[in-house]
């Protein structure tokens, strides 16, 4: 069965940056198309970003473009999301998706999710 497990969030101070981490265990890591989502608190959870199985397709909200990139690491099982420019309504937790079809846009179908990891980012 796939599992998923974030690392890596934080209090940040607003411009600052982090760097989330995806592993994926128990498939084979290279066939998923990845995403990253967030929640914020009384909010719906968002798509924020997507890379297909292959690394060549990415796939951003409007509200993170030019700030976050979604990479890849196929030989460590594991996808980053690389925040910059932090800003307050960025505070939410974020949850890493797989994909089994290997697309990773926004319109599909997430298979296995994560538990999320908090990031807060303070005025």
């Amino acid at each position: 069965q796939v599992q998923l497990v974030e690392f890596g969030g934080r209090l940040v101070q607003t411009g600052g940056s982090l760097r989330l981490a995806c592993l994926l265990s128990g498939g084979t890591f290279n066939i998923h198309a990845m995403g990253w989502f967030r929640q914020a608190p009384g909010g719906e959870r968002d798509f924020v970003t997507g890379i297909d199985r292959y690394g060549r397709n990415t796939y951003y909200a409007d509200s993170v473009k030019g700030r976050f990139t979604i990479s890849r690491d196929n030989a460590k099982n594991t996808a980053y999301l690389q925040m910059n420019n932090l800003k307050p309504e960025d505070t939410a937790v974020y949850y890493c998706a797989a994909d089994k079809y290997g697309l990773g846009s926004p319109t599909v179908l997430y298979d296995y999710w994560g538990q999320g990891t908090q990031v807060t980012v303070s005025s």
